[in-house]
């Protein structure tokens, strides 16, 4: 994406899209999402992108929203996207590496890029080769929200050093479950909606999700007071919108446009939020008596070496994970010259 991500639309520019914009008539489209209804973060960027295309196409696109069991499962975003059950979907890139192993680097990158770090990724190649290992699968995918940098998770019990880790079972998707998996956690995929029960009965042991603002309305503070971080295994959380590639390819361009334009718009409200949002849950979960904890240091220090065998094996799946791997890591590279110069030394010495 380029710098216009960060420009909202003035009403001239509104009017300019709205015009006739579906080559096969269609007006309504049904947006399925991996969220429960109005989730903090999340359930209402699905919305907000939801009254954004239907108010920059002037109506010519209707987007009606459809919450996590709806119309499909949690986990069936893409599967009803590609096959027309839906038209557009709302989710996390991250949900989709069984089809795509590649697709986790867009949400689910352990020691990775940072939110404007991967913005910078998909203004170049990111965003291409996104599209590219989509298309098989039927969708076109584009950034449509961001939960910011995760925390690392809620535990029912507290971990003091790495060995505590041995044995729990943990819902985390992706890369950041390979990465745990080798520091002794069993990984476990459990749709959001269900975590809050998979944690109360002990079919997990602990879960990680978004950031504070997202997690607390969740209520795992309840059932699984230790919260750790930082979220090494996902410091960007991009929220993802897909279209059908069908229905793509039958847009005209300036319905395309007005699409790509909504989806930039909230991926730059959304991460704006985050800041204010995670200020006020922290403060609420100190009422409510949750002090968060930095990871244990051998924590640290186990999953920092251990991360390039994730990567490693990533980019053996296939061709295609080992282009798009090779693509991320280079511009990570490049990322930390400018981070390590001009913010972490700015961060540390005004927070010291």
């Amino acid at each position: 994406m380029s710098p216009t991500r960060r420009t909202l639309f003035t009403a001239a520019a509104a009017a300019t899209l709205a015009a006739p914009a579906l080559a096969q008539g269609i007006r309504r489209l049904r947006m399925v999402t991996a969220w429960p209804r109005n989730l903090p973060g999340p359930g209402t960027s699905a919305n907000r992108l939801a009254t954004r295309i239907t108010a920059l196409t002037g109506g010519a696109l209707e987007v009606e929203v459809y919450a996590a069991g709806e119309l499909v499962p949690a986990g069936g975003v893409l599967d009803a996207v590609a096959s027309g059950a839906a038209e557009m979907g709302h989710s996390a890139a991250v949900f989709d590496t069984g089809k795509a192993p590649a697709a986790a680097l867009y949400t689910s990158a352990p020691f990775g890029m940072t939110p404007t770090e991967h913005d910078g990724w998909l203004a170049g190649p990111g965003q291409k080769l996104w599209e590219e290992i989509y298309r098989p699968h039927g969708a076109v995918p584009m950034a449509a929200g961001n939960t910011g940098p995760s925390m690392g998770g809620w535990f029912r019990e507290p971990v003091a050093s790495a060995a505590d880790l041995a044995g729990r079972r943990m819902r985390i998707a992706g890369l950041g479950g390979q990465l745990m998996a080798r520091l002794g956690v069993t990984p476990a995929s459990v749709p959001v909606p269900e975590i809050y029960g998979a944690l109360a009965t002990g079919v997990v042991d602990a879960t990680e999700f978004a950031a504070p603002f997202a997690d607390l309305p969740l209520g795992f503070h309840e059932v699984a007071p230790h919260y750790y971080g930082p979220g090494f295994h996902e410091p960007n959380g991009v929220g993802m919108a897909l279209v059908n590639a069908a229905l793509w390819d039958g847009l005209d361009a300036t319905a395309q446009a007005a699409i790509r334009h909504a989806a930039a718009a909230e991926a730059a409200q959304a991460l704006a939020e985050t800041v204010e949002a995670n200020a006020a849950a922290l403060a609420q979960l100190a009422s409510l008596g949750v002090t968060p904890q930095v990871w244990p240091g051998d924590v640290m220090a186990k999953a920092r070496a251990a991360v390039r065998e994730v990567y490693a094996d990533l980019a053996a799946t296939s061709p295609e994970a080992a282009r798009v791997a090779e693509s991320y890591t280079a511009a990570l590279g490049r990322a930390r010259r400018w981070s390590g110069l001009g913010t972490a030394p700015f961060l540390a010495a005004r927070d010291s």
